[in-house]
């Protein structure tokens, strides 16, 4: 049985999913997953139909059917990557700029390091001279 899919309904789902995947910071994986396997977008959602019987014994087929609808078209696709990226940017870019900031005072702290240690060795070779 193929469901057609209204927007409001697709955004909904598009936002589910998209959620789902970030919360378990796979959005880099789910991008490079979905962008690769793109063009193939329409024969999944094929599969999916095909595999309907089975696979709506563990999911809700209501919303079985609708992703498989939401699967068809391309734009709800890059919809979805949008979505995915805007979400793991909002949530985790405070983590992000804290990386980053410990990540600079570690790469300071190693130069200083061996701006100490070039000095030391200056000072011996000039005292062994």
């Amino acid at each position: 049985m193929i469901v057609e899919i209204s927007p409001e309904r697709a955004y909904e789902i598009i936002e589910k999913v998209a959620d789902f995947i970030v919360k378990r910071r796979m959005a880099a994986a789910a991008i490079m997953t979905i962008e690769s396997l793109r063009p193939l977008n329409y024969i999944g959602s094929q599969l999916m139909y095909f595999l309907a019987p089975f696979a709506e014994i563990i999911f809700n087929p209501k919303e079985y059917q609708e992703f498989a609808a939401l699967l068809e078209k391309d734009e709800y696709i890059k919809l979805l990557m949008q979505r995915i990226d805007e979400l793991d940017e909002e949530l985790y870019r405070e983590e992000r700029a804290e990386k980053r900031k410990r990540s600079k005072r570690r790469l300071n702290r190693f130069k200083q390091f061996l701006g100490i240690k070039k000095k030391q060795e200056e000072e011996k070779n000039i005292k062994n001279q």
